[in-house]
């Protein structure tokens, strides 16, 4: 399942959720400043609970990768 793109012609090629104009950077701007996933869900409705979570697995795993 492809949650994120980026293609040059939507926001200039900034990965953003799939079938939506939401930058992923977003989500962790909404994280870091301390809001939860569900106020980022209502603000942006145009994304799925699936994507947020495929998005934090893929994080993880990077992450696990770097650290190995």
């Amino acid at each position: 399942m492809k949650t994120i793109e980026n293609n040059p012609n939507v926001l200039n090629g900034i990965l953003v959720f799939e079938g939506t104009r939401v930058p992923v950077r977003n989500l962790f701007d909404y994280l870091l400043a301390g809001e939860s996933i569900k106020d980022f869900l209502e603000d942006f409705p145009t994304v799925s609970f699936e994507q947020i979570r495929y998005i934090l697995q893929s994080a993880e795993i990077s992450l696990q990768k770097k650290v190995a």
